[in-house]
């Protein structure tokens, strides 16, 4: 093999480096499952998974070999999502691992403008679109609220009514479940002043809730 290629090869390999260092940065920052070296690893992984296909299989293989990408980076990508509570953390990483991996596999093909160009849209949602979506969820006007009681919560049901009455609140019942002796209602209370620190002011004071989350 022609030692241009060989440099060809390293310079892929590098710039796949760099891409997932970049894009790792911002979530070791935020402290997030999948950080710096995660990225970096996909990033290079997939690059070069996509330059040995072109070389080993040829034309005939390398879509089957990028599908095969896809397929085990949605294996990792779904180890990072996890439900805490009556919420899902996680999405926003395994959406990164996807993207990644989809960045190695553009600088495998050489096809280095749309690296660079999708590069930048993700460091943009990254890094600056953050302050955006904060400002949007403050108006957020509902929360699901995941209440766990001792008993049946019977007495619970109508303070719940009286207090969402006089503080101008609305909820609606979503669903009952039983779990280990313990009935846990889920209710979806809105608030159109989001002053959610009196509900939970609320179900910290009231006696028959043994724990809450949101």
């Amino acid at each position: 093999m022609n030692i241009n290629i060989y440099i060809e090869e390293a310079a892929q390999v590098s710039i796949s480096f760099m891409i997932g260092a970049i894009l790792g940065i911002e979530r070791e920052f935020r402290s997030k499952p999948a950080g710096f070296r995660t990225m970096i690893l996909i990033c290079v992984g997939s690059c070069l998974y996509t330059i040995l296909s072109q070389e080993l299989g040829g034309a005939a293989s390398t879509d089957r070999v990028a599908s095969n990408i896809v397929t085990g980076i949605g294996f990792i990508g779904a180890g990072v999502i996890f439900k805490e509570g009556i919420s899902v953390n996680g999405l926003t990483t395994a959406a990164l691992i996807w993207v990644t991996a989809a960045l190695g596999m553009a600088v495998g093909y050489k096809n280095y403008p749309i690296a660079i160009v999708v590069t930048i849209i993700v460091v943009v949602v990254l890094f600056i679109l953050e302050p955006v979506q904060r400002y949007i969820i403050k108006f957020h006007k509902v929360k699901d609220y995941r209440i766990r009681f001792a008993e049946n919560g019977s007495e619970f049901k109508k303070d719940l009514a009286v207090f969402v009455k006089n503080n101008n609140l609305t909820f609606r019942p979503m669903k009952v479940i039983k779990e280990n002796g313990d009935a846990i209602y889920i209710y979806r209370i809105s608030s159109p002043k989001r002053n959610y620190d009196v509900v939970n002011q609320f179900l910290l004071d009231h006696k028959e809730v043994k724990s809450f989350d949101v």
